[in-house]
């Protein structure tokens, strides 16, 4: 059972300042003010009735944080009839103090100027109806600056609770939304990974396919020319293995960085000449003084060449040549694969397709061009897919350069 810690304490507060007021009103009788040379005239005695209504004036301070406004009239009420009655101006000042101070920290600014007002016109009631106990006008003015000064500590406290609440609650949307973003780079960088598995997986398996296939066919006929394919799809199969192992070793890493270099232009060679030992010749044609380029375009070009011929090794025929073309232009870069087979005819559904202009391009529900050609928008590029005039197909794209890279 959950125990209110906040009740308790307000209760033991009102036990306090009960016992604290009423021993102020139980000493400080006429007898004790014509002792200190205060004006004592027409001060009541302490007795019961007086003593009852000062516990009455302190017993609200017990709910001053639930209800603080009504504990405040509720105590004002008997100190008002402890000055009528003549006990004295101020004898039960303590809990009307306690309970103004919990109405400006706990209620807006409207209600605690209301409470700060009826606690002055309470004590100015009761200075005028009441015998006085003070000195002279002085004294009113010392108690005037007490009440505001009370007032003014308890605004101060709910000003900065509500500072506080202010800063908590910014730092809970903080952390939501770099929640959120760290989802958004989560998701991000799993799609990412899913493109690039895709063309790691469908590269490297249609080469494996075409050389299987190959080595089929002349294993009766040629062991050592099937020997020969069967060695080179075991190599095709530990690169893939090991390009798959370096990108999903990422998804168990809460780094983003890559576990390995990742392949670029610089690559073009191995690839060229890996498509050439599945049955594909391929030549490359490198124009224009080469630079660095950017790692993003630089892996997105290197996986439209990839895509393009595997495209070509796919879906050609036999007897096809293929040819890719990188010019390094000023400002730009141009990555061309052709290839001189049967270039109007589909595929898989995912190879040949249309004509794209800034990113945008017509293609089949397949995902390897499809997947170029996000690539290609991403970095702001020119995608062209297409056959060409006379037979053969064409897969090209076009990067800008910033800042001369």
């Amino acid at each position: 059972m959950r125990i209110d810690r906040s009740g308790l304490h307000d209760t033991v507060l009102a036990g306090v300042v009960a016992a604290a007021s009423v021993a102020q009103f139980v000493l400080y009788g006429p007898a004790r003010l014509q002792a200190e040379g205060l004006p004592a005239e027409g001060v009541r005695a302490p007795d019961p009735l007086g003593a009852l209504l000062v516990v009455l004036a302190c017993a609200p301070v017990a709910v001053r944080r639930r209800w603080p406004l009504a504990a405040l009239c509720a105590g004002l009420v008997p100190e008002a009839l402890l000055d009528v009655a003549g006990y004295g101006t101020g004898v039960s000042a303590l809990s009307g103090m306690v309970l103004l101070y919990s109405v400006a920290s706990h209620r807006g600014l409207a209600v605690a100027l209301g409470a700060l007002l009826l606690a002055v016109t309470t004590y100015a009631v009761g200075a005028v109806a009441g015998p006085v106990m003070a000195s002279g006008p002085n004294e009113h003015v010392v108690f005037a600056v007490v009440l505001v000064a009370v007032w003014g500590a308890g605004r101060s406290l709910r000003l900065r609770r509500a500072y506080l609440e202010e800063l908590k609650d910014r730092a809970a949307r903080l952390e939501r939304a770099h929640a959120a973003d760290t989802r958004a780079a989560r998701a991000e960088e799993r799609s990412r990974i899913a493109r690039e598995l895709h063309d790691v997986v469908a590269h490297h398996v249609s080469v494996m396919t075409v050389q299987a296939a190959a080595a089929r066919r002349v294993l009766a006929a040629d062991p050592d020319l099937a020997r020969e394919a069967l060695s080179a799809i075991e190599h095709t199969g530990r690169l893939a293995m090991t390009e798959m192992r370096n990108i999903v070793g990422v998804l168990r890493t809460d780094a983003r960085a890559e576990l390995g270099p990742q392949p670029g232009v610089r690559d073009l060679p191995s690839l060229v000449e890996q498509m050439r030992e599945a049955g594909l010749p391929t030549s490359l044609r490198v124009e224009g003084e080469p630079v660095p380029l950017p790692a993003g375009v630089d892996l997105a070009a290197y996986r439209l060449v990839q895509e393009g011929l595997t495209n070509s090794l796919r879906h050609a025929g036999a007897g096809v040549k293929a040819v890719v073309t990188v010019r390094h232009d000023p400002g730009e870069l141009d990555v061309e694969v052709r290839d001189d087979g049967n270039g109007g005819k589909s595929g898989d559904g995912g190879g040949r397709g249309g004509d794209s202009r800034d990113g945008e391009v017509s293609l089949p529900s397949g995902h390897g061009l499809v997947g170029i050609r996000e690539r290609v928008a991403l970095y702001g590029g020119i995608l062209s897919i297409g056959p060409l005039p006379g037979g053969g197909f064409e897969v090209r794209a076009r990067f800008p350069l910033k800042d001369g890279l």
